[in-house]
Formats: structure tokens, sequence, C-alpha cells
């Protein structure tokens, strides 16, 4: 099993989260209420919608982790999952844009921002 199949198990045992079809038409998607907060696109990246906020917030601590990308602009992380310290990474910062997205829900009734997918591409664990 994959590590991003092993974090989508975890996810579906949370009680607040459903799984979904993404917006952006790639892979699968969790969401919250009416928000999606992570976006499932392949065996090894997934995108988590974290809030502008929170990334601002947490920004220099995300830097500093070599599966973290942030992208100029996004209020998606893309979260590059290859071990289980990756996915306990994933679930605290699902924790964490859970906890976002409770304190601005004025922001559930926003149009979606694009998630990463195909943005990200051309970025490597290396870069960035």
């Amino acid at each position: 099993m994959t590590a991003a199949l092993r974090a989508l198990a975890r996810l579906a045992t949370w009680p607040d989260l459903a799984e979904d079809r993404p917006s952006c038409g790639t892979g699968r998607a969790v969401r919250s209420g009416g928000v999606e907060i992570v976006h499932f696109h392949s065996d090894v990246s997934v995108d988590l919608h974290l809030t502008a906020k929170a990334i601002r917030r947490f920004e220099r601590d995300l830097r500093h982790s070599t599966a973290i990308r942030l992208l100029p602009g996004s209020p998606w992380v893309t979260v590059h999952l290859e071990c289980e310290t990756d996915i306990d990474l994933l679930m605290t910062l699902v924790s964490a844009a859970l906890q976002a997205h409770q304190k601005n829900p004025a922001a559930a009734d926003a149009p979606l921002p694009r998630c990463n997918d195909h943005r990200e591409a051309a970025l490597s664990r290396e870069t960035g």
C-alpha cells in the first residue's frame, strides 16, 4: 500500500471528513463540510488547503521540511509522501487546516482556489 493510500485510510477514520471527487478533477479529495481540505493526486503527491493565513503563520517551519512545497500566492501546500513521518506531518497539517477553516467559515462560501496540481509539476524535492 502506498503512503498516499495509507494517509487516505487514516483520514477516512476522522469523523468530520468525507471522501469526494476533487474540484481539479485529478485523484481523490477529502472534505470537511463544504470545504475541500486534501487532494490526493498521486501515490506520492498530496495538496493540502491550509489557507493563506495559516501558511504565513507556519511558513518558516514549512520551508524547513523537505516534504513540503510552497507555491507563491497559493493557499495550498504540496506534501510529498514517502514514509510514515511524511504521513504524520500530513495528519498534523490536516488538523491545522481544519482549525484554520473553522476559524474562518466565511471562506467556505468563496470559490475554491486552484490547487497546486500541474502548477507544482516543475518542482522536485530538491528544489524549492
